[in-house]
């Protein structure tokens, strides 16, 4: 798809979902000297192929250590929505800035910035336009909003700071919120969805982002400076597209859709008691179209993506049901491990 390049690459959040599917997709492109900066432990088979430092990017003294040598940085490491605001605004926006001043007095020549769609809120129109306005739903959604106008203010100072805004990406070692579906397909059950399910709502393999984020790594610096969509090129409804995971649980099931107003605000009330396993953007957005262009990415990138969002969805249930032992009494708040199902193991029992 592009060139080589050579030295040293830090992965910001190498231990999460993104970072691992990285740093594989990195070795297997024939990098070896990548360094991993993350609070959580970096506990796979290629832990001995990686430079691992554990830690904070909120640890202003480390990031000193972690740039040291680094020619390449990217930065996929973030609070996610179930997190506290007070971190999502410590980690999202002021580590981000942490980072990219330790990286400019580094030298360091690419710093690779992972957004989000968030950044557009609950829009008005589909296709989204990287110019299109940014009005974040909640403290996630504002403060991807503020780390990316960190990134621009060193961009403006000569860095070559690229921004990635990739649709909810999945894959290997994703679970979250999508664990909640995939356990209903597994053992036999339907799924409940959120209005009609004849909304438009794409989503991303991460090995396409990750050959995105390969391509900001290697091709000129005149063409990645600067902010790019990166998403599926084929999908359909959200009904066709997860129903091709309850097809290949082979139970026979279906999706059944609710009204969504009713739905919501019933949402709202199990969020406010500490019942509900979703968080507002996902709930709030669920009934509605989302999507962006990704035409500017194609045309200046040359990024081209292999997986539709039926392909994605089928490839990571794949991997859940192979891996299931691993995580069956895991929860947390993060992408690599079940989100705890709340009220909805009730719910269960009716589909």
């Amino acid at each position: 798809m592009s060139g080589s390049i050579s030295g040293k690459v830090l992965v910001t959040g190498g231990s999460g979902f993104l970072g691992i599917n990285l740093i594989r997709h990195l070795l297997a492109q024939g990098m070896s000297d990548i360094r991993s900066l993350d609070l959580a432990d970096f506990d796979y088979p290629e832990k001995d192929r990686v430079e691992i430092l554990k830690g904070d990017i909120r640890d202003t003294a480390l990031l000193a250590k972690a740039m040291e040598g680094v020619r390449f940085v990217v930065h996929t490491a973030a609070a996610l929505p179930l997190y506290s605001e007070r971190d999502i605004v410590t980690t999202d926006v002021d580590g981000t800035r942490h980072l990219l001043e330790a990286a400019r007095k580094a030298g360091v020549e690419r710093f690779v910035m992972i957004s989000s769609t968030a950044v557009y809120g609950i829009p008005d129109h589909h296709p989204l336009l990287e110019d299109d306005q940014m009005i974040g739903v909640g403290p996630y959604g504002r403060a991807k909003i503020a780390a990316e106008a960190e990134c621009l203010k060193f961009r403006a100072q000569g860095m070559c700071v690229p921004i990635i805004r990739p649709k909810s990406f999945i894959g290997p070692e994703r679970l979250g919120v999508f664990a909640l579906f995939y356990d209903w397909a597994y053992t036999g059950h339907g799924f409940p969805m959120i209005g009609s399910g004849k909304n438009r709502y794409q989503l991303l393999d991460v090995e396409d982002l990750c050959d995105a984020i390969w391509l900001t790594l290697t091709l000129d610096v005149a063409k990645v400076n600067d902010t790019f969509n990166i998403g599926a090129k084929e999908f359909t409804t959200m009904r066709e597209d997860y129903q091709a995971v309850l097809d290949e649980a082979g139970h026979g099931k279906k999706i059944r859709g609710f009204p969504a107003a009713p739905m919501i605000w019933t949402l709202r009330f199990l969020e406010l008691l500490k019942l509900s396993p979703l968080y507002k953007w996902v709930y709030e957005t669920a009934s509605e179209d989302s999507f962006v262009s990704i035409e500017k990415a194609e045309r200046i990138l040359g990024f081209k993506p292999k997986f539709s969002n039926k392909q994605a969805l089928v490839r990571n249930y794949r991997w859940y049901v192979a891996h299931l032992d691993q995580f069956r009494n895991a929860s947390g708040v993060s992408h690599r491990v079940p989100w705890k199902q709340g009220i909805l193991r009730l719910a269960k029992f009716f589909f």
